[in-house]
């Protein structure tokens, strides 16, 4: 049944028809079936002028201005040319500032060797908002079309590597720890084929080695490219509903294209990959177009777990067993649908603890015409769908999420939510539909509890000319403390545009202490501590964070674990799970600084 095409106007109020009756857009477009009020539907331009700026828009000032990210036509005729731009950020030389890895896209002219593929970059961080063009340097410019980025230490040497998904071969790019890296994804086993995504690195069956998952998104084939939408008839016909959104002819799929199979690799004693997924249990036999992924321990038995975000399909988690296989426990878990029993198509995967309760919850963002969804984790691996009860449903539902994290913002010890946005289809700029093609960025404070231990959310107001007052079609966010000052700054990369750089200016904010964990190989952790789980107690609150490889949208945000603290003047206790099992109290003196805490051997400044 096609969408109606007109909107009510009653009482000042707008009345928007039932996304239900709209055509299944394939990538989406599949809403919670329930018609809803807006006294707002838009996408841009939400702005109010009494509101403070907490991000400014920085980007005309660094180096970053010169870089576009390019993902294939501005039509936008194919779904391979609406899914790129990633970025990744770390400290790839070891100074103590995060650097800034933008992931480029391409183009089907450029896969077929028509014209010259883009290329990907590498931004040094000099301080003091200054960024150097390492690429030709560090040798990272990729020249594949790029789909995701994750950042490991997977040869354990101190050094951290990059994990380029690709469409096409991947890269593995070796930190050789001077400035340069090496691509050795072929030597150690990962020359996979194909369209791959948002990848994350966790050590499941404990031996101290890092390994790796893999999502698979489409079978697409460029030598048998779908219905292309720019030249659709005047009927609009382009051959099937899964190339239709509201009735307009549109790219096609993902529905009606061929899903492809994810990939568990097991790292060997030798520093080679090998493919183990079936076997492990982790095996996808629905094919299903997988976006975002984490290892995470989701039920604190001291194995990492996986979480897979899919377009389109139920999300997968997968349980470990604690003897390297695991269970596929989505649907029994709550979390592979939203609370009204639906598939959605997820894109971005946010992971923190947002009402400090000790336990790993999960923000999924989700195409427009639906919600974004929260899921909170209520122990032994049971979620509850709680996005419209704390305020974060309504808000998203006429955009379409990608990149997403939970961050403390203003430090006051509850993390808060920030959603990169932007529309697959440029088609939604010539209709009255309530969305658009760029879009705002959405953040949420988190209110903390009410006196019945209930967590609200609410958007915060964007200031004109600010930087959520800004509009672009994102796709990948990352969060990271540029500057040092002690309060978390955003870096988005923007789909045909210059990505965006938003430097942190809220005031007031608490205090805070930045934690960046090395692990004890000989103990079997990983040198860069991934799948540790860090609990500080201050100011009355005990909160957690997990170090983690992968999710937001196929992104990388800064591995330093940021702990906002509120007003307290101290932190009371440093508790840290390493990823081996072993627990570690770490006390420290003083707040507001940045610590390394090398495991069984203290801290340093």
């Amino acid at each position: 049944m096609k969408i109606k095409s007109f909107f009510l106007l009653v009482a000042g109020i707008l009345i928007v028809p039932s996304a239900l009756d709209a055509q299944d857009s394939g990538m989406g477009g599949v809403s919670t079936g329930e018609q809803k009020t807006y006294t707002s539907r838009r996408t841009t331009g939400i702005v109010d002028p009494k509101a403070p700026v907490v991000f400014q828009d920085v980007t005309a000032t660094t180096a970053l201005k010169d870089f576009k990210c390019v993902s294939g036509s501005k039509e936008k005729d194919y779904i391979l040319e609406t899914t790129s731009c990633t970025v990744a950020v770390f400290d790839y030389d070891g100074d103590g500032r995060p650097d800034i890895y933008l992931l480029n896209g391409s183009t089907i002219e450029a896969e077929k060797g028509k014209a010259a593929a883009p290329k990907s970059a590498l931004y040094r961080n000099l301080g003091g908002w200054k960024f150097e063009d390492v690429t030709a340097k560090a040798g990272v410019a990729n020249e594949r079309w790029g789909m995701g980025v994750t950042v490991s230490d997977y040869d354990n040497d101190g050094d951290p590597d990059l994990f380029v998904s690709n469409f096409g071969i991947p890269r593995m790019y070796r930190n050789n720890g001077d400035g340069t890296f090496t691509d050795v994804a072929e030597k150690l086993g990962l020359a996979l084929k194909g369209w791959h995504t948002g990848a994350s690195f966790g050590d499941y069956d404990k031996d101290g080695r890092l390994d790796l998952f893999v999502p698979a998104y489409l079978d697409f084939d460029l030598d048998k490219l779908p219905p292309k939408a720019s030249s659709a008839g005047k009927d609009g016909s382009v051959g099937t509903n899964y190339c239709q959104f509201r009735g307009q002819p549109v790219m096609c799929g993902p529905r009606g294209l061929k899903g492809a199979k994810d990939k568990l690799f097991h790292q060997k004693a030798d520093g080679t990959f090998e493919e183990v997924g079936d076997a492990a249990g982790v095996n996808d036999d629905g094919n299903y177009y997988g976006f975002s992924s984490v290892f995470v321990d989701v039920d604190d038995d001291g194995d990492l777990d996986l979480l897979v975000v899919n377009d389109s399909t139920p999300k997968q988690l997968y349980l470990n067993d604690g003897k390297g296989k695991f269970e596929e426990f989505g649907y029994p878990s709550g979390i592979a649908l939203n609370e009204n029993g639906r598939e959605q198509a997820g894109m971005g995967l946010g992971i923190g603890d947002f009402d400090n309760d000790g336990k790993v919850d999960f923000h999924i963002t989700n195409f427009s015409d639906d919600s974004n969804t929260l899921y909170r984790n209520d122990g032994d691996a049971n979620f509850t769908d709680v996005t419209f009860q704390t305020g974060l449903g309504e808000a998203s539902i006429p955009f379409l999420g990608w990149g997403t994290a939970f961050f403390d913002f203003d430090n006051d010890g509850w993390k808060d939510v920030i959603v990169a946005n932007g529309h697959v289809y440029p088609v939604v700029d010539e209709y009255q539909w309530g969305t658009s093609f760029a879009q705002q960025i959405l953040l949420f404070h988190n209110e903390s509890p009410d006196e019945k231990g209930r967590v609200r959310f609410e958007r915060v107001p964007a200031a004109p000319d600010s930087g959520l007052a800004i509009a672009n079609s994102v796709r990948g966010l990352a969060v990271a403390d540029f500057d040092g000052d002690g309060r978390l700054d955003i870096v988005t990369n923007d789909m045909d545009s210059s990505p965006t750089l938003l430097r942190n200016v809220a005031e007031p904010t608490g205090n805070w202490l930045a934690l960046k964990l090395v692990g004890d190989v000989s103990k079997g952790t990983p040198a860069n501590a991934i799948g540790s789980v860090v609990t500080v107690v201050a100011g009355g609150l005990r909160q957690r964070y997990d170090v983690t490889s992968g999710a937001s949208y196929a992104s990388q945000s800064d591995q330093v674990v940021h702990v906002g603290i509120g007003k307290s003047a101290k932190v009371d206790m440093i508790e840290i799970r390493w990823a081996n099992g072993t627990v570690e109290k770490v006390q420290i003196d003083g707040i507001n600084k940045y610590l390394t805490i090398k495991q069984g051997k203290g801290i340093s400044e």
